[in-house]
């Protein structure tokens, strides 16, 4: 039986069109390295090297995101061969000197096994450098360090580009300029809580969503949370698997930060540090026209302010058209106690309720206990953060649909973001605007996207 391999075309991508490329140039000098590629690598090499009718790069920027043990360095050493061959110069850059260091020892053994002559190399950690005969160099910096910035480079290879930040990028993004026909290239995984980057994200937004001119994309990424143990998850979003990652790899990994796995492994995008709002254009063209017939029960979201002053309650639930209807039940004074809340649960036919904002999400569990109802999910941080990505993800897929309520659509489209555990929430920019409308919404919508519907027992004689 055939082993089963990993999707070899990006999950979402935009590649501007061309007809010529120095790709295969470039793979016929890998070859002779005796190393052949896997096919996704082969696509994107092409991609990455495509040329117009002037000779300069189709794409002068161009982004990679993929799993971490995928081989997308190797990408890197083959458009390096070519480009060396060339005699061009190249600034490799990555957030760890280990990073660099493993690059600059592959990249060396390959130019010698493909019969490339090298002139000087120097392997001290932080300061590689690879200089060939024939006049092509390439050198390697962490991006704490300032070292040869100074220099005038024909390509620019941010790695680990999730920990790229403005800063560095201020700096960086000139050492090209002086170039004929400069190229840089990003390459790394979704950030994760703690990352620091912010320029790979807004690089992503601004070629998916408004297409960046002379740019490209490519990523292999989930849109929403998945099972750990998803094997088909794990194949869709992993193109190495089957060739050079195995599925027991992916098992020994495994751990109980089902968020951490979605991001390194799934490329689940959280779109942590992006700091736009919702416009009122993106949100009036969601709105439908008559209520959508629906599928299932609803999913509540519950939000107290921060200031303990005011609880929000809004629904979701799946429509028979593959949508989440949205809608807002009530903003209240908290001063009013829980008894309102209480009522509707009861009344309504309730699958899950999500509660957040420490000023009530006690006391209103217990009132909830006392009433007999099920227990709310209390969310984490790090899922407030997912549930706030993935309303925004919604709102960008047009997955998301509602009635136009004006006090709602008040609140969605006067906000801005705040900075959240290195994700983001919500704030209101117009004086009166109850944001909580707005938190409580993005509760809903992430629980009833993330939760699976019961199916009911058939049994047959």
């Amino acid at each position: 039986m055939a082993t089963r391999k990993g999707r070899q075309t990006p999950t979402q991508s935009r590649v501007l069109p061309y007809s010529k490329t120095h790709g295969d140039e470039a793979l016929q000098l890998y070859y002779k390295s005796g190393n052949k590629p896997i096919p996704w690598q082969v696509e994107q090499i092409r991609n990455i090297m495509a040329y117009n009718e002037d000779g300069l790069w189709v794409h002068s920027k161009y982004g990679i995101e993929v799993s971490r043990r995928n081989g997308k360095s190797e990408v890197f050493v083959v458009i390096c061969l070519k480009w060396l061959a060339d005699g061009k110069s190249i600034l490799y850059t990555a957030h760890r000197t280990d990073t660099s260091h493993i690059l600059w020892e592959r990249l060396k053994r390959i130019i010698e096994k493909c019969g490339m002559i090298i002139e000087s190399s120097y392997r001290a950690y932080g300061k590689e450098h690879i200089y060939l005969e024939a006049g092509g160099r390439i050198e390697f910096r962490t991006r704490t360090s300032s070292g040869g910035l100074g220099s005038g480079y024909d390509l620019l290879i941010i790695d680990e580009a999730q920990e790229y930040q403005t800063s560095q990028d201020s700096a960086l993004k000139y050492v090209v300029s002086s170039s004929e026909n400069p190229q840089t290239l990003y390459c790394g995984t979704p950030p994760t809580v703690t990352s620091a980057g912010t320029v790979f994200a807004e690089f992503r937004k601004s070629v998916l969503q408004n297409g960046r001119p002379n740019s490209g994309w490519a990523e292999w990424s989930v849109y929403e949370l998945h099972n750990p143990y998803d094997k088909d998850a794990w194949y869709e979003t992993n193109p190495s698997l089957g060739y050079i990652l195995t599925e027991r790899k992916i098992l020994d990994e495994l751990s109980s930060d089902e968020l951490d796995h979605n991001i390194q492994r799934l490329g689940f995008w959280t779109e942590y540090n992006l700091k736009s709002a919702i416009s009122q254009k993106e949100w009036d063209g969601l709105k439908v026209q008559s209520i959508p017939e629906f599928k299932g029960k609803l999913y509540v979201g519950i939000k107290y302010s921060s200031s303990g002053a005011t609880v929000s309650v809004s629904i979701a639930v799946k429509t028979k058209d593959g949508k989440i209807f949205v809608e807002a039940i009530d903003c209240q004074s908290a001063r009013m106690g829980t008894g309102w809340i209480i009522r509707f649960l009861k009344d309504a036919a309730v699958n899950k309720v999500v509660v957040d904002g420490k000023s009530g999400q006690d006391l209103l569990a217990e009132d909830m206990k006392k009433a007999h109802l099920k227990q709310p999910i209390l969310p984490k941080v790090a899922e407030v953060i997912v549930a706030n990505a993935m309303f925004e993800n919604a709102i960008t897929a047009e997955t998301i649909c509602h009635n136009n309520q004006p006090s709602l659509t008040q609140s969605v489209t006067n906000c801005e973001h705040r900075t959240l555990s290195g994700g983001f929430g919500y704030k209101s920019i117009k004086e009166g605007v109850d944001v909580t409308l707005l938190e409580s919404l993005s509760l809903a919508h992430w629980i009833c996207a993330t939760s699976k519907e019961r199916r009911k027992q058939r049994v047959s004689y």
